[in-house]
């Protein structure tokens, strides 16, 4: 028994009920069908996917197994913290405070090495410092981009984003994953031409 009076398992079961609730944090990123914005969980298995299909284009250094984990628990936080829209300069401010406070709620949820092991993960995410981190980031910067690329622009258009930011927000991608970075460029000029992202 752990010292919360619960067994390992039962501490296991609720930290996995509790995140049931990814699946109602909204973000600004539309589905591609326009129909609705997607959720956390919804963006969290996508490119936890990404990161699998896309992983040929990683460093011979990363590990793609600890990308994918990374990629399941590197949005956990916003359960309580909220999600944080990319371009929100405003946010931005108080975003790591809100986060570190959900992470210390959220873990203390798991029995203590388990709890350990995924915050190490998601702050290991959250600094960008290794390889693996890098091409987390990497695939999670470009999974809402492609989705704007096939929606328009729209949650660009709703923000008011403009090219620059869009390159320096995937600048990322060119680092960690670099023979992905053409593709994002055709697609950052063809949206340009289409007058779906600002120049």
């Amino acid at each position: 028994m752990e010292e919360t009076g619960k067994s390992r398992l039962e501490q296991q079961l609720a930290f996995l009920m509790e995140i049931d609730k990814m699946k109602s944090v909204s973000r600004r990123t539309m589905l591609t069908d326009l129909s609705r914005r997607e959720t956390d969980a919804e963006h969290s298995w996508h490119i936890a996917l990404m990161a699998l299909l896309l992983a040929e284009y990683a460093g011979p250094e990363v590990d793609v197994n600890r990308v994918i984990r990374m990629a399941l628990v590197h949005d956990l936080v916003e359960i309580y913290a909220g999600d944080t829209f990319a371009y929100d300069s405003q946010g931005k401010e108080t975003q790591r405070s809100r986060e570190e406070e959900a992470a210390g709620r959220l873990f203390a949820l798991l029995p203590g090495g388990q709890g350990d092991e995924l915050r190490a993960l998601w702050e290991e995410f959250d600094a960008r410092e290794t390889a693996d981190a890098q091409f987390a980031a990497a695939v999670d910067r470009l999974q809402p981009f492609l989705n704007n690329c096939v929606t328009g622009g729209f949650t660009w258009k709703e923000g008011g984003v403009r090219s620059p930011q869009v390159y320096e927000r995937l600048d990322l991608v060119r680092q960690a994953a670099p023979q992905v970075w053409p593709a994002v460029e055709r697609r950052i000029q063809a949206c340009l031409e289409k007058g779906e992202l600002e120049k």
